[in-house]
C-alpha cells in the first residue's frame, strides 16, 4: 500500500436503520501518496461516497484511523479540524448543488480566499482570475450566476474553488458524470495537468471504469463498504478477480488496454 499523504487504515462507519446500527464502512485500508491520482470505483450503495465524507469528517466514523499528512486526522474537532481544511478539499459530482445561487463565480471561487488567506481585495481578484485561467476559464464569464454555466464551465469552477486553498489532496465524486463525451474529456485532461504542475494528488470516485482507467495510477473497488480490490487499472480491467470489479468491467465492453 502506498504510503505519504493520506493512510486509511481498518475503517468503520455506520448508520442508524430500523433494525439497529447497519454499517456503511467495513474495515477499510486506503492510501493516497504525494501526486498519486487514485481511483475508487465501485456501484451505487458501495460506501464510496461515504468514505470520502468520512475523510473530510464530514461523517462520524465508528473506528479506525484517518493520518493525514503524517496526523491522525480521525478524533480533530474545533480549530484543529479547521487547521487541515485548507489541505483537503472536495468537488462534487453537482457543483450546482454547492454553490450559493445567489453568488456571482467571483465570489465563488473567491470565498475560500477570504476565509483562509490575508489578500486584500485587489489581491484577491488577482488570484481569482488566476485560478480561472489555471482552470481554463475566460475572465468574462466572472460576474456569471452558477445556473447561467454550462455544466462543463460549472465544474471548472469547482475545480478552480478547490485549488484557491493550494490542498494537498482533492477528493473528487464523480465529477464528470453529467458531463457529455467532449466535456469529460477537457476536465479529466485539466485533471491531470493539475497534478503534472502542482503535484496535488486525487482521490477520484466513479463507477466509469473507462475514465478512472484513463486518469489514475492505481484503482481500488468498492463493494459493500469494504474494498474488494486494488492495483493498476489494466491489470484490474484484463483479469479482475473480485466480482464487483468484473461487473464494472463488464460495463464497459469496449475497454483495451
Amino acid at each position: 500500500m502506498a504510503s505519504g499523504l493520506l493512510e486509511i487504515e481498518a475503517l468503520r462507519a455506520s448508520v442508524r436503520g430500523p433494525h439497529g446500527r447497519q454499517p456503511i464502512l467495513d474495515g477499510v485500508d486506503l492510501a493516497v501518496a504525494p501526486g498519486e491520482i487514485v481511483g475508487l470505483a465501485g456501484g451505487s450503495g458501495a460506501g464510496k461516497t461515504s468514505l470520502a465524507r468520512a475523510i473530510l469528517r464530514l461523517n462520524p466514523i465508528d473506528s479506525g484511523a484517518i493520518r493525514f499528512e503524517g496526523r491522525d486526522i480521525s478524533q480533530l474537532r474545533g480549530s484543529a479540524l479547521r487547521r487541515i481544511r485548507p489541505r483537503l478539499q472536495m468537488v462534487f459530482q453537482d457543483p450546482l448543488a454547492a454553490f450559493n445561487p445567489r453568488a456571482r463565480v467571483e465570489r465563488v471561487i473567491g470565498d475560500p480566499l477570504r476565509i483562509w488567506q490575508a489578500l486584500s481585495a485587489a489581491q484577491a481578484k488577482r488570484r481569482i482570475l488566476a485560478l480561472m485561467e489555471r482552470v481554463g476559464l475566460p475572465e468574462r464569464l466572472i460576474g456569471r450566476f452558477p445556473h447561467e454555466l454550462s455544466g462543463g464551465q460549472r465544474q471548472r469552477v469547482a475545480i478552480a474553488r478547490a485549488l484557491a486553498t493550494e490542498p494537498a489532496l482533492i477528493i473528487l465524486d464523480e465529477p464528470v458524470s453529467a458531463l457529455d463525451v467532449a466535456v469529460r474529456a477537457q476536465i479529466l485532461n485539466l485533471l491531470l495537468d493539475i497534478r503534472e504542475k502542482a503535484g496535488t494528488a486525487l482521490l477520484f470516485i466513479a463507477h466509469d471504469l473507462a475514465v478512472m482507467a484513463a486518469l489514475c495510477d492505481r484503482l481500488c473497488v468498492m463493494d459493500a463498504g469494504r474494498i474488494v480490490e486494488a492495483g493498476p487499472p489494466d491489470r484490474l480491467v484484463a483479469v479482475p478477480q473480485a466480482e464487483m470489479t468484473r461487473l464494472l468491467v463488464a460495463a464497459v465492453p469496449k475497454m483495451r488496454f
